[in-house]
């Protein structure tokens, strides 16, 4: 039973990633749920532990993978194209040093 339940989470998990990474694209957010729903389905009556952990793991890497790969673009002209990128997404800003520290 507790595999069902972690399954169930993995999924709203996914969706509220899908929510988050394609806001305001209504065509992404449909294909997005479309896909999520569509390889739950087909692997609902798996049966093997090996093969449902299996599932979750790569279900959960696909999530980390929206949320911390996935920037959305606009196009803004015929050869522009406007990135919108999350606040999850952006990172601080690490100066380059180019004197070598020394190894102890």
């Amino acid at each position: 039973m507790g595999s069902r339940t972690e399954v169930l989470k993995l999924f709203r998990t996914l969706h509220r990633t899908r929510q988050q990474v394609f806001k305001n694209d209504a065509r992404a957010l449909e294909a997005a749920r479309q896909k999520i729903n569509e390889e739950f389905r087909n692997n609902q009556n798996e049966t093997s532990s090996e093969r449902i952990a299996e599932l979750m793991k790569i279900g959960s890497d696909v999530e980390v993978l929206l949320r911390t790969s996935v920037i959305q673009g606009l196009h803004s002209g015929s050869d522009r194209l406007l990135l919108i990128p999350r606040k999850d997404l952006l990172l601080d800003n690490i100066p380059y040093c180019d004197t070598p520290t020394q190894k102890l």
